[in-house]
């Protein structure tokens, strides 16, 4: 019997749904892959890993039922065992008696025949005890015909034994409580590996996820990713330029089926649609200037800005569609990002991390791809992903990974239901494209595919 390999699910956040795109495995001997959607159809976001060949966890039902089979003959041989030791028991006093029998009905021939007994008294005692006796057999018959039988379903459990110890080899030498505390291991180590792995190549997003109509052509919308547990709210930022005014939904569902909110007021207005609200605070350019300002809901103050010097501004290095998006901040995986372009670096994209107390840049990336060019742009474990456009047929086709410094040209599709894109955001929490569509607010989910080597287990 061949190993396989073995799909663990792992159920970690909720939102909407859509399938998995499956990734092949690269060497299923060597490495785990894993392979995973924001969310599955019944909503839950979902990371699949692919096991090792090695891994005899596929097993675990099968031993399970041939541990379960092979007691079940245990406790056979057990009873027959007893059963064998009384036969045994009444067999040696039968055949004692059989020998008894056959020895009187021996000597009461020989008295009848040879008439040497003549005393009649003893001669009619010896019948009598014989005619006795005689009944004795045919039981005697039937005792060691059982003890045939018993010793047929001796052999018979003994050669089961025997095939189901084979197979048991066969399939592996592991107990059903061995092979549940591996698996029960192996579903820790992946539960606290898939805690730490958050990041992973994009290769795939799914359908537009219409969330609700609002608002006009241009805007933003989007959720916190380092929200606690239980706050669901929904931020709502409608138009690109020359307004100050962010609602607040209590919940997604608030967002989706009522015009419940609270509305904040800016201290200036933002341009561009490229804000992002990370850990409580909201991060916009101000308008017609290359500053970013990090403003505390909470507090209902400006507790941070700053200068991208060199920045372009006032739609200067905008994105393809216009609308004042020179500057487009964003959050993934390790944390607050500008996008924007520079005279120095000749309009093309700059990536940087910026400190998201301070506003400071930790480091910058440049890049040869025109800003001007890019539809849109979204951030995801480091890796900048650029559309080609904004409206009809659109696709994310361009890949700069800062890990390494290097770009590639990549082709997924992205479905752009009402033709005109103006914000296109990820969240790291959700695992799911935030976008502006024409007045739309939808969600796309993503797959990322991460090759884990074993000594990250």
């Amino acid at each position: 019997m061949q190993p396989a390999s073995k799909l663990l699910s792992l159920t970690l956040l909720v939102l909407m749904g859509t399938e998995l795109t499956q990734v092949l495995p690269a060497n299923p001997e060597e490495s785990w892959q894993v392979y995973s959607s924001a969310q599955d159809s019944e909503g839950r976001c979902v990371c699949t890993v692919v096991a090792p060949q090695q891994t005899m966890c596929s097993r675990d039902a099968r031993t399970k039922q041939l541990r379960q089979l092979l007691e079940k003959v245990q406790n056979m041989t057990q009873s027959i065992q007893s059963l064998d030791q009384r036969t045994q028991k009444d067999l040696e006093y039968v055949q004692r008696m059989e020998v008894q029998l056959k020895g009187l009905e021996s000597k009461f021939k020989q008295v009848e025949e040879s008439h040497k007994q003549n005393i009649a008294k003893q001669y009619k005692a010896i019948k009598a005890k014989m005619e006795e006796l005689r009944p004795m057999i045919p039981v005697l018959e039937e005792y060691k015909a059982d003890a045939k039988l018993v010793m047929q379903f001796k052999e018979e459990v003994k050669n089961l034994t025997s095939v189901l110890n084979e197979l048991q080899e066969e399939i592996g030498a592991f107990d059903y409580e061995e092979l549940h505390n591996r698996v029960s291991n192996l579903e820790e180590r992946l539960r606290a590996c898939m805690q730490k792995l958050a990041c992973g190549k994009l290769t795939g997003i799914s359908d537009a996820i219409t969330m609700k109509t609002s608002g006009s052509r241009y805007g933003s919308w989007m959720t916190d990713p380092l929200a606690p547990d239980g706050d669901t709210r929904v931020w709502y930022m409608d138009g690109y330029h020359n307004n100050r005014f962010v609602r607040e939904y209590k919940s997604m569902a608030d967002f989706m089926y009522s015009d419940n909110f609270t509305s904040h007021r800016l201290p200036h207005p933002w341009s561009g649609t490229g804000q992002v609200v990370y850990n409580g605070s909201i991060y916009f350019n101000k308008f017609q200037s290359n500053t970013i300002i990090k403003f505390d809901f909470k507090t209902a103050t400006i507790s941070k800005s700053g200068q991208l010097d060199y920045a372009g501004f006032n739609n200067r290095y905008h994105y393809s569609w216009g609308g004042h998006s020179d500057i487009d901040l964003m959050v993934d995986e390790g944390g607050l990002w500008a996008v924007y372009a520079t005279n120095q670096n000749a309009g093309n994209i700059i990536i940087s991390k910026l400190n998201p107390s301070t506003l400071q840049i930790i480091k910058s990336y440049t890049t040869n791809h025109p800003k001007r060019s890019a539809g849109e742009a979204f951030m995801i474990c480091g890796t900048l992903y650029v559309t080609n456009g904004y409206s009809g047929g659109t696709k994310v086709y361009y890949a700069f990974h800062t890990n390494s410094s290097t770009y590639e040209y990549i082709d997924i599709p992205l479905q752009n239901k009402y033709s005109h894109i103006s914000m296109l955001d990820y969240n790291p929490r959700d695992r799911a494209l935030y976008a502006w569509n024409n007045g739309h607010q939808v969600l796309y989910n993503v797959t990322l595919f991460h090759l884990i080597r074993s000594e990250e287990l």
